[in-house]
């Protein structure tokens, strides 16, 4: 049976394959001027007129209209959450893998299923932090999604391109998409949902911690106020359990139970990855400099409670109780700070990332407020040789070490380690991805014991 790409090729090709003329195949009900514009994809066929079209040619509306037959069609989306839930739940290279399998076998035969299977292989290269890959694949679907929109929505690829650049470390591009994406989700109206979610993260992460008040922060601030950061459990073994209910019905060939347990498994997870995106978003905001004490706080109490809920967001989690314990420093108690700040050095037990040299740059602070001079040296040089030992980014600059590193440029002042307040506030610049502007700059590095 022919297959080709579209309504008006699989109507010709069958009607030609039976050896009926246009007029033939439009009966007395319809023209065949009419045909001949389906044919040509000048027109669509209403469902009713698909029906009379299938009966007439020996298909079904399905394949009419897909491309596929209904068991091949359900197979394929099946195949779809299954690569989903690997994405979410598994191993992103092998739902990339499977994504891939699905373009390959639907190729131009259902637009639709293919842009879907094509935008989940973007994300699981995002995934893996194939971030190049993953911006030419997004970049593509979007210049698609713009000719033909009824394929897929360009909202949510603008956004994860957004997400790309910020972690590229190419913050003027994340932020002029983010903005454009802000601009549509405006226009439909959007604040509420897993869309306004996403666009929230990818907001206030492309915001500078030092930023007051614009239309962007104005959007991430609603879109807190009507959902906030909601209580949640680990549904991991539910999650998983449904999914291997789902491969066990797919492989008794009960294809539709399949997909209803592959969508609960779905469902499951997405609430769960909402509520974390929620806590993310409450935990970059906790971080503005311009947001009020009382709502900080408040925030990120929630968040460090949703991040400790689970297992697999432990450097989250760590995270948060160091913006905790910032917030408690802006509201002048040091002893609580402190405090938050311990316990997040009790979660870095790899001592991967900036949290565990935050952690003591916040215990430093500390340290200093009560005149401890001596406890606030050792923190100093804890942070600073746990930010020496940190891998250069892949890409770009690195905001987050080079914050660090300004930070302990500004305690070494603090403490009169002229020297070293230096030599902290060059590795900022270069964290930053300004090197060429200290050529020649020479200073004494070492940290004294």
């Amino acid at each position: 049976m022919p297959s080709q790409g579209t309504i008006g090729d699989r109507v010709r090709g069958l009607r030609l394959n039976r050896r009926m003329s246009q007029a033939q195949l439009a009966g007395p009900d319809l023209s065949d001027s009419y045909v001949s514009l389906i044919e040509s994809g000048k027109r669509t066929p209403t469902p009713v007129v698909a029906r009379l079209l299938a009966e007439r040619l020996g298909c079904t509306t399905e394949f009419l209209l897909h491309g596929i037959e209904p068991r091949q069609r359900i197979d394929t989306e099946l195949g779809l959450r299954h690569a989903e839930l690997e994405l979410q739940h598994g191993d992103p290279s092998v739902a990339a893998d499977r994504f891939s399998e699905i373009v390959k076998a639907a190729d131009e035969e259902n637009a639709m299923l293919t842009a879907h299977a094509r935008f989940g292989r973007a994300r699981a290269l995002e995934a893996q932090g194939r971030l190049g890959q993953a911006v030419e694949a997004f970049e593509r679907l979007r210049r698609e999604a713009a000719a033909h929109p009824e394929r897929l929505a360009d909202l949510p690829l603008t956004i994860a391109l957004s997400r790309c650049y910020q972690r590229a470390g190419d913050r003027l591009r994340a932020r002029d998409l983010a903005g454009a994406a802000l601009e549509q989700a405006q226009r439909l109206s959007i604040t509420q949902g897993e869309i306004a979610i996403d666009l929230a993260a990818a907001l206030v992460e492309a915001r500078s911690e030092r930023e007051s008040d614009s239309p962007e922060l104005g959007y991430v601030r609603r879109v807190l106020d009507l959902t906030g950061v909601p209580e949640v459990v680990d549904r991991s073994g539910e999650i998983q359990a449904l999914w291997h209910a789902s491969a066990a019905a797919a492989a008794g060939e009960d294809s539709a139970l399949a997909v209803r347990l592959a969508d609960d498994a779905i469902m499951a997870g997405r609430q769960t990855r909402l509520a974390l995106e929620l806590a993310g978003v409450a935990m970059h905001w906790a971080r503005l400099a311009t947001a009020p004490i009382d709502e900080a706080e408040r925030l990120i109490a929630s968040a460090a409670k949703a991040f400790a809920a689970f297992p697999a967001t432990t450097r989250e989690h760590g995270e948060s109780l160091i913006v905790h314990a910032r917030v408690k420093l802006r509201a002048d108690d040091p002893v609580r700070a402190g405090e938050l700040a311990g316990a997040a050095l009790g979660l870095s037990h790899d001592r991967s990332g900036t949290t565990p040299a935050e952690a003591h740059l916040v215990l430093a602070t500390v340290a200093l407020s009560q005149e401890s001079g001596q406890e606030a040296a050792t923190h100093l040089r804890q942070a600073h040789e746990l930010l020496d030992a940190l891998d250069r980014p892949v890409f770009g600059s690195d905001r987050q070490a080079a914050r660090c590193w300004r930070e302990l440029g500004d305690l070494y002042g603090r403490a009169g380690s002229r020297p070293q307040q230096t030599a902290a506030y060059r590795k900022a610049l270069e964290a930053a991805g300004v090197r060429s502007a200290m050529a020649g700059v020479t200073a004494d590095a070492t940290v004294s014991h």
